[in-house]
């Protein structure tokens, strides 16, 4: 998450990590004034006041330390997207460390709304998750490339399978993928990348990976279950999500259910700790073989 917007001190932790000085990069428009916070990101993300033409703001200055990173698209898909959903770029620069740096959004994520959801208060914002990724796979924008390649993109090779005691999938994997229907995909939509204020989204963040995609991965990848979520555990919530995206769009079930059984995999690799997800991943994804076993 690149932005989490709140009154008063800053919802972030103090420096836990070495970063670049963002006192040191090239600013053109904006004057750093203060740090407020380091949130957990991939890059070295500084939560900050500064003065943008003369005035006071507070912003979210983003330096690149992944190797992946593509600050510079980011740039280019949010300077396409005039509308207050999305972060705006007030400076930037992409020689050297690449740089962006975007005005605050005010907004709370589910995890924090939701709490331990105890009472599956997360339906009542499902409808609303599915149907603005199919309001963003609607865009139309000229100028997007196509996504960068992910691993999640691909069905685990056999040696992992057999690794994680998941050899059970491996006839399910080797069935011809349904193909792809390219849109224009976030990326990354996920609810950490999502901000809500009085039940509606309010902010959508980190555009990084978002390009011309597979619209069934970017669905798969917003219903896919995290470490540490308490909703989208349920068929019920990930109706709903769907009953939201078809108001909009179209979308292929069986496409969306494969995709997340890939990316369960990969999650599976680092999550060896959290017994907890590891149960209900396993668990998921022998349902699916058995599903899809069944309609072979």
């Amino acid at each position: 998450m690149t932005h989490m917007g709140k009154t008063g001190g800053s919802p972030h932790p103090e420096k836990w990590r070495e970063t670049v000085d963002p006192f040191s990069l090239p600013y053109k428009e904006f004057k750093l004034v203060k740090v407020l916070g380091y949130p957990h990101a991939g890059n070295d993300v500084f939560h900050a006041e500064g003065v943008f033409h003369g005035e006071n703001v507070r912003v979210y200055i983003k330096a690149a330390r992944q190797s992946g990173a593509n600050i510079q698209n980011e740039v280019n898909i949010l300077n396409s997207l005039n509308e207050p959903l999305f972060p705006k770029v007030i400076d930037c620069g992409f020689d050297g460390t690449p740089f962006s740096v975007t005005l605050e959004l005010e907004g709370e994520r589910l995890s924090v709304l939701l709490g331990k959801n105890e009472a599956l208060s997360s339906l009542s914002y499902m409808r609303e998750y599915g149907k603005t990724l199919a309001r963003i796979h609607n865009l139309k924008l000229p100028a997007a490339l196509p996504v960068l390649d992910r691993r999640f993109f691909h069905p685990p090779s056999s040696e992992l399978l057999s690794k994680l005691d998941l050899g059970f999938l491996e006839p399910v994997f080797d069935q011809k993928p349904p193909k792809p229907a390219p849109c224009f995909c976030h990326g990354d939509f996920h609810y950490a990348n999502i901000l809500w204020k009085s039940g509606h989204i309010a902010g959508i963040l980190d555009f990084e990976l978002a390009g011309i995609g597979n619209r069934d991965f970017d669905i798969a990848w917003a219903l896919l279950l995290r470490p540490g979520q308490t909703f989208l555990k349920t068929d019920e919530e990930r109706s709903e999500f769907l009953r939201g995206y078809s108001e909009l769009g179209e979308y292929d079930f069986c496409a969306v259910k494969r995709c997340m059984a890939q990316c369960f995999v990969y999650f599976l690799e680092f999550s060896g700790s959290d017994e907890e997800y590891c149960r209900y991943a396993r668990a998921w994804l022998e349902g699916y073989a058995e599903a899809a076993s069944s309609h072979s």
